[in-house]
């Protein structure tokens, strides 16, 4: 195991964050939302604003920063604030003020008087599922409703006439914010060379696009920095309001801007997860073999209808073998903050039904929730010809089962004074996927060398990685190895997202350091060179002639007169989606205490066993997936935003927003099998970051219905849920 390389850095204070840039000059924004759900902003009047002290600017959609339409290269089209006087949600950006300082900045904005012509809002999911609309095709081109049927089978409701046992109950999740400790900002700076942000995200190449689309410059002259980001988990994968406000502001004023979101106004200017309906029928043989499986899914999504949770085409399209499968996705527009991807997006919620109604179809059928599991064990996505590349989730439960004492685990749970005791369990999944990346490598003449990419480390430990990989590559030890990332000027590195970062850049890692062997080799034996026409290897970091003499590639360097050579390597999904489907899989276990009088309930153990591929270093890996399994924790327990009848989020903070501390989270375990899997790339590594949520939500509710005999069918769960009538 091998301790972060960042870590110092960021334990110490050292580590520099957007909002951490300080320039010459600089001057600060603040961002004015909306305070209504939907209408049309009739006037704005900042005259009191603009002659407030300090004050610089004040603009609005009636005096608006120059800014265009703009799109992503990989999310499409993206919205830029402050082009219309429209209102979708309430606290959207509408205004942004600059002054000398944040504080005059934030009093000024509180001096602007907005009137609106509003209009009728629709801020409730379940008010809209009567009227829930289809949703868009899927990440893979599936369609919003698929159905696969057996030979003979004419419809899914024959299949469950014919299952002598069929469960069916209806489950739902809350909205819930990505609550990242750094909040969304952005610094500012033009100089003769363009625009240069420094801005926490996930994909400084994305960043850059899209900041050059709204400003009308040429992605060359824009430089994304982001060398440290404070958390993301996929709410930092787009360009957030301050970076479009202070990039056009700094360019307006000629002088540096930040702006930094406040916490409460992260919770609706930046992006959240989507609450869910979910409806879940199964029907199977008295044996526990799955005859049929039906997965209803309703989501909120934003009024235009911009991103949906997959929560059915995630889960039961995948997780278990049947013969009869029908599944689809709803949408219900709402006048509420945008809904974007939110670790493991569809996976997460869509588990916490999908592996609550396994455990109801164990309890129908008196049987071991395991066993119902892997006696349902799939080999290959429903309806599909390719078959997992590489699955050992039999082995997960098996070693789980072990070390967590799930034998000593009685369908009625046990009591300890007085407190009742259950144990739940559940299957976690999440797709193996990869991004596009470029790596450079470069080798120097003071025998270190330095791999680059533009990619981001949110707090993954991907920086590690690269000098793992780097050095496993180059076959020098690590400690020689520089990793780069977080600034655009760099090669592309892809998203650092969908748990993609390891096997995308890794990979691109291996090609770059073959490509950079090569062309040492071909310097060393060069006219004039120390190896002249001798055949020559490398091995060791030393280039190796056939006569028995070697050099390392810093003395190659530096007997050539140079002081470096590089070369990049490229990667990107291909010929293996033709040929496997790829996830990494996972078995989740969990312990719960529910007082017996107050209906407390307190998560006592957790174990996660998982297989994932190649572990490349198993600290940082072990890390997060325990973070993912406390943020399922989180989910069951904690985490929901209550969105008032007017859109407003009632608790958009972090004294009421619940998450879950020390005192909550007392044990928590991690395992991993490792089968690397060489079938979806070079590393043999799978993606962990997310698949740690996935499941864990729905063990906890496994869990207390073992310890107490109440089902509960939403989360989060409260105390409420749990009273006698």
């Amino acid at each position: 195991m091998v301790s972060r390389l960042d870590g110092p850095a960021k334990v110490t204070g050292q580590a520099k964050y957007g909002a951490d840039n300080n320039f010459p000059g600089m001057v600060h924004g603040y961002v004015l939302l909306s305070t209504i759900a939907h209408g049309e902003i009739e006037a704005m009047d900042v005259a009191a604003a603009k002659d407030a002290p300090g004050v610089l600017g004040v603009y609005t959609p009636f005096e608006p920063l120059k800014m265009q339409a703009a799109t992503s290269p990989l999310f499409g089209e993206t919205w830029v604030p402050l082009r219309d006087n429209e209102v979708a949600y309430y606290g959207q950006p509408i205004g942004f003020v600059v002054a000398e300082t944040y504080e005059q900045a934030r009093d000024a904005a509180m001096l602007v008087e907005v009137s609106y012509h509003q209009r009728p809002a629709a801020t409730s999911l379940e008010d809209g599922l009567a009227t829930a609309e289809d949703g868009p095709e899927h990440r893979d081109g599936a369609p919003p409703s698929l159905s696969v049927l057996a030979e003979g089978v004419e419809s899914i409701e024959d299949a469950f006439a014919a299952s002598p046992v069929v469960v069916e109950a209806t489950y739902s999740t809350a909205f819930q914010n990505h609550a990242a400790m750094e909040p969304h900002s952005a610094v500012a700076v033009w100089d003769s060379d363009g625009l240069t942000v420094y801005s926490g995200n996930q994909a400084a190449y994305l960043q850059t696009a899209e900041l050059a689309g709204a400003l009308g410059v040429e992605p060359s002259s824009v430089r994304a920095v982001n060398p440290f980001v404070g958390g993301a988990f996929g709410g930092k994968a787009r360009t957030s309001p301050p970076a479009f406000l202070a990039a056009a502001a700094a360019r307006e004023l000629d002088r540096p801007v930040k702006a930094i979101l406040g916490r409460e106004q992260v919770f609706t200017a930046t992006g959240n997860r989507a609450a869910t309906v979910q409806t879940v029928a199964l029907g199977a043989h008295t044996d526990g073999t799955l005859i049929a499986v039906r997965h209803d899914s309703v989501c909120g999504t934003p009024a235009d209808r911009s991103f949906v949770e997959p929560t059915s085409h995630g889960t039961s399209r995948e997780w278990y073998s049947t013969q009869n499968l029908a599944i689809s996705q709803k949408i219900v527009p709402l006048n509420i903050p945008p809904t974007t991807f939110m670790r493991a997006p569809g996976e997460a919620p869509g588990s916490f039904a999908l592996e609550s109604a396994i455990d109801e179809l164990a309890v129908a059928l008196r049987m071991d929730p395991i066993e119902l599991r892997l006696r349902n064990n799939s080999a290959a996505p429903a309806g599909k010809d390719l078959q997992w590349s590489s699955k050992h989730l039999d082995e997960c439960f098996r070693i789980g089962a072990a070390r967590f004492g799930w034998s000593q685990r009685t369908p009625q749970g046990r009591t300890e004074g007085d407190w009742q005791v259950g144990l739940g369990t559940a299957t976690a999944m999440f797709p193996a996927l990869r991004f596009p990346a470029t790596v450079g490598v470069t080798l120097q003449a003071d025998d270190t060398a330095e791999v680059a990419t533009s990619g981001s480390d949110p707090g993954t430990g991907l920086l590690t990685v690269l000098s793992l990989v780097g050095a496993e590559s180059l076959d020098i030890p690590a400690e020689r190895v520089t990793p780069r990332l977080g600034d655009s000027v760099l090669p592309p590195g892809g998203l650092s997202g969908g748990s993609t970062a390891t096997a995308s850049a890794g990979t691109a890692t291996m090609l770059a350091a073959t490509e950079v062997i090569d062309e040492l080799l071909a310097l060393a034996s060069a006219p004039g060179a120390p190896f002249e026409g001798a055949e020559v290897t490398y091995e060791g970091g030393r280039v190796l002639a056939d006569n028995g003499r070697s050099m390392s590639f810093g003395e190659v360097l530096r007997a050539v007169g140079r002081e470096s050579i590089a070369a990049s390597g490229s990667s990107a999904p291909g010929e293996e989606l033709t040929k496997h489907s790829f996830s990494s899989f996972g078995a989740q276990f969990c312990e719960v205490r529910v007082h017996r009088w107050t209906r407390e309930i307190r998560v006592s153990r957790m174990l996660g066993v998982f297989d994932a591929g190649r572990i490349i270093n198993a600290q940082t890996a072990r890390s997060q997936i325990m973070g993912g399994m406390i943020w399922g924790v989180s989910a069951a327990l904690h985490e929901g935003l209550e969105v008032e009848e007017n859109g407003r989020f009632a608790n958009a903070d972090f004294a009421s927003y619940l998450l879950p501390v020390n005192a909550d989270i007392p044990e928590v375990d991690a395992h991993f099998v490792e089968y690397p899997d060489t079938l979806h790339n070079a590393v043999g590594a799978k993606g962990i970051g997310e698949i740690g949520t996935v499941g864990m939500a729905a063990a906890v509710a496994n869990a207390v219905y073992n310890a107490t005999g109440v089902r509960v069918r939403h989360i989060p769960i409260v105390i409420e849920d749990l009273l006698e009538e």
